[in-house]
This record gives structure tokens, C-alpha cells and sequence, in this order.
């Protein structure tokens, strides 16, 4: 019945900046690794950033410098500051969730949210 649920997408210009929130519902969790993917027109998903539970963040190169992972354990909720957007951010988003003890086969996926920027 966990499931986690994205918000904070929307339309935006580029050199705008927007957050995206993704919290687990369903249940109490604790997690392991948290990250966002994203998904363009005619593109595989790809990484964008992730978090450990240590605060260890690793960002794709594309967005190193402009955007911030985040989460806050006790609200079970992760965040992705994204500032100086550009049109080839334009993507679905994805967040993603490993539970402490179980294998990362089994994590947690959101439904996805659009994010789309205009020049």
C-alpha cells in the first residue's frame, strides 16, 4: 500500500526556478537511498540526483551546480531545489525510494510529474 506522490511540477521560463516534493504515504518507512529521475520526449530515464540516508548526495552532470537534493526523514518527505531551469529540463519527473532492509528490485516509485520549460 506505500506509495510515494510528487508535487511542485508545473510550466515555467527558463532561468525560473521551481521544488519538487515527493512524500511516502501508505505507511511508516525508513529509507535508505531517495532520488529523483527524469524522463524526456524520445529519451531513457536518466538519474538526476540522488541522497543516502547519511546526506550523501550524487547529482547527474547535467544538473551539478543548479539543482539540490534533500530530504526530511521524520515528515518521510525528499525534495528537489531546482534553480536556472532551461528547456532541456523539460521532463517527467520521478521519485524513488529503497526501504532500509529490502532490496533496491523492490523500492518505491511515484506516478511521475511534469516539468516543463519554456525559452
Amino acid at each position: 500500500q506505500g506509495q510515494m506522490v510528487e508535487s511542485g511540477g508545473g510550466l515555467v521560463q527558463a532561468g525560473e526556478s521551481l521544488r519538487l516534493s515527493c512524500a511516502a504515504s501508505g505507511g511508516i518507512f525508513t529509507f535508505s537511498v531517495m532520488a529523483w529521475y527524469r524522463q524526456a520526449p524520445g529519451m531513457q530515464r536518466e538519474l538526476v540526483a540522488n541522497i543516502n540516508s547519511h546526506g550523501t548526495t550524487y547529482y547527474a552532470l547535467s544538473v551539478k551546480g543548479r539543482f539540490t537534493i534533500s530530504r526530511d526523514d521524520a515528515k518521510n518527505t525528499m525534495y528537489l531545489q531546482m534553480n536556472s531551469l532551461k528547456p532541456e529540463d523539460t521532463a517527467v519527473y520521478y521519485c524513488f525510494a529503497e526501504r532500509v532492509g529490502v532490496p533496491t528490485e523492490f523500492g518505491y516509485w511515484g506516478q511521475g510529474i511534469q516539468v516543463t520549460v519554456s525559452s
